[in-house]
């Protein structure tokens, strides 16, 4: 049976992926700043998250799935960071989740099943330096699953995704050349960079009936950094 999702951002990278493999199987709503990448089977909202009010009359009265992509990588020393800096972390990363989810919880309370994916980082659990901010704001994140995760169920099942380094457009500035890449992918005790697809793969799964006894959960998918050490 097709299912309704709804994802917040998502028009490149992971988001794009996740559209890729689900578009034809289910009814994908995308809202977000533009629709230049989008298929034309996906229902385009155009959203800033960070201004706009997300136009709900747009939306199906269920939703089973709500994915929330908008996101930074600031990566600065502490000393560094005004705390315009961590207030913008935090609205992008947070704020704009809490009104987005807000908005549309009456929704996936109308589903018999539903599942919000979140994302964190593996700094926020394996500690890096120049990680303050983003990691303040991602380990939020984690705190306001597990608290959703316990107020909505048995109904809403809550996770979060925490990765490393994924090769996106967000991350091409750490990305953009070979000797970069090496030197990010040897960090990692599978030797490599995360490919979209192993994440969007992840989200297919946690929105899908299969992971229907998970909740509550920070699934780490880093290529080991945050608990193996690499050789």
């Amino acid at each position: 049976m097709k299912k309704n999702i709804l994802l917040i951002g998502g028009s490149s990278g992971i988001g794009l992926s996740l559209i890729n493999q689900i578009s034809e199987e289910h009814n994908v709503f995308v809202a977000c700043r533009s629709n230049e990448s989008l298929p034309e089977n996906i229902n385009y909202i155009k959203y800033d998250v960070l201004n706009d009010e997300l136009d709900t009359s747009l939306i199906p009265d269920t939703i089973d799935s709500f994915i929330y992509f908008p996101g930074s990588i600031n990566l600065r020393p502490f000393k560094s960071l005004s705390i315009e800096s961590f207030k913008d972390d935090l609205e992008i990363n947070l704020i704009g989740l809490i009104k987005s989810l807000k908005s549309v919880l009456k929704n996936l309370t109308n589903s018999n099943s539903a599942s919000i994916v979140l994302f964190s980082t593996v700094a926020v659990q394996r500690g890096m330096p120049f990680h303050t901010s983003v990691s303040s704001s991602k380990g939020a994140i984690e705190g306001l699953a597990k608290s959703l995760a316990a107020e909505l169920s048995p109904k809403i099942r809550v996770n979060v995704i925490a990765p490393s380094i994924v090769n996106t457009p967000l991350a091409n500035r750490f990305l953009n050349n070979e000797i970069k890449i090496e030197k990010s992918a040897n960090r990692h005790p599978l030797k490599r960079i995360g490919d979209p697809n192993d994440i969007s793969n992840l989200i297919d799964y946690l929105i899908s009936e299969k992971s229907s006894w998970i909740t509550g959960q920070i699934i780490a998918i880093d290529g080991g950094l945050s608990t193996i050490e690499s050789n």
